[in-house]
């Protein structure tokens, strides 16, 4: 059933909206994929805060004139599934790992702002660490001196409480 015009102008601006605060775009294909598989997917990208859906081509590319994913346009052709993500390697990392199980969805491109990605460059950036793995990071690299700094203030006091121990064992 095809859609009248009010329902794609929704569908446009509902999108449009979504881009406006995505970081990463990545399309695939999903020829021959069960309902059941689909439906995994579509849990597990709800879970990780993806926008994840089935769309026709020209509403997106609707949705894409006029903003730096302008350059997505010309790969929108054939059954396509689009994930839109505010964390580009959430996005990257749940799409490439379905894929990885399932052969018949395969993941054509995507972009990060105006730089579009093909297939390789997506699969490196499924691999880097997530935005929590990288945080948790940075404040275990940004601890270390003052807890290494507390540990040897430490240190002073418990050799003298030691050698008092030896001492008083001695005698």
């Amino acid at each position: 059933m095809s859609l009248n015009l009010e329902e794609k102008k929704a569908i446009v601006a509902e999108v449009s909206a979504q881009i406006a605060s995505a970081q990463a775009i990545i399309i695939a294909e999903y020829r021959g994929i069960e309902v059941g598989q689909m439906t995994q997917l579509r849990a597990k990208t709800r879970e990780c805060g993806i926008y994840f859906r089935v769309i026709k081509n020209s509403l997106v590319r609707r949705a894409v004139a006029d903003t730096a994913y302008a350059g997505l346009a010309k790969h929108m052709v054939g059954p396509l599934v689009y994930g839109i993500g505010a964390d580009p390697v959430a996005a990257a990392k749940v799409l490439h790992e379905f894929s990885k199980g399932n052969e018949k969805f395969v993941i054509k491109v995507g972009a990060i702002g105006e730089h579009v990605m093909s297939r390789d460059e997506i699969t490196a950036l499924a691999a880097l660490p997530s935005r929590e793995e990288l945080l948790s990071r940075l404040l275990g690299t940004m601890q270390a001196p003052i807890a290494k700094f507390v540990q040897t203030l430490n240190e002073v006091p418990a050799r003298f409480v030691r050698g008092l121990a030896m001492v008083r064992d001695s005698k």
